[in-house]
């Protein structure tokens, strides 16, 4: 009885081919290095895109928001393009002026006549107390007047001061040159007065630094 060759222990006739077909990988599954089929009816993915998580929706998009137009917001003024808002008439800017003038000017007079009652050296501090109390009212008006168009008195009788080119609020330092324009409406008042027959209703010093005053919407 043989026992084979001892260095074939496997009974394999030398030269003969291994019996059985090549091992591939199982049915249905891929091999390495090949991408992953998609299941059927479903698109496949590209490469270096990641899939979508189930159970989470996709975010939607947000939209692309598109820069502010002139006046947005106001109803368009007969005669002028771009939705210029109504324009305030001459009542009420003198109405917004007198009620600026006496939250200044009333504050002053209060601490003059303390300080009269005073006399003396404590007198004059009231009134130098009266004056940097109304210096300091004044800038604060002018300060809300140039960033949000408005006074107190404009508030309160419902109009706003703005560039009359796009229709936003000058920023103090524009408001502060207005402010000294008014030199131009001084003489005989006929600058304060201009509004009344004035096509934009506008004073010398709106037209000088191209503002104009409107109803609040």
């Amino acid at each position: 009885m043989s026992f084979g060759d001892p260095n074939n222990p496997y009974g394999q006739q030398p030269g003969q081919p291994p019996q059985g077909p090549p091992q591939g990988p199982p049915q249905g599954q891929p091999g390495y290095g090949y991408p992953q089929q998609a299941p059927q009816g479903v698109p496949p993915q590209g490469y270096g895109y990641s899939q979508q998580q189930p159970g989470y929706p996709q975010q939607p998009g947000y939209p692309q928001q598109k820069p502010g137009q002139p006046y947005d917001g106001y109803p368009q003024q007969p005669g002028y393009g771009g939705g210029m808002p109504e324009l305030a008439h001459w009542g009420l800017r003198f109405g917004g002026t007198i009620i600026d003038g006496l939250i200044i000017f009333i504050p002053y007079i209060v601490f003059i006549a303390i300080g009269s009652a005073m006399g003396d050296s404590a007198g004059g501090v009231m009134v130098m107390i009266g004056a940097l109390l109304a210096f300091g009212l004044g800038i604060w008006q002018l300060y809300q007047e140039g960033t949000t168009g408005q006074t107190i008195g404009k508030k309160a009788v419902g109009i706003r001061l703005l560039r009359e080119a796009d229709g936003r609020p000058l920023g103090f330092g524009m408001a502060f040159v207005r402010r000294l324009a008014h030199i131009l409406d001084s003489p005989c008042y006929i600058g304060f007065l201009w509004p009344l027959w004035d096509e934009k209703k506008q004073t010398f010093a709106d037209k000088v630094c191209s503002t104009v005053v409107v109803k609040a919407g």
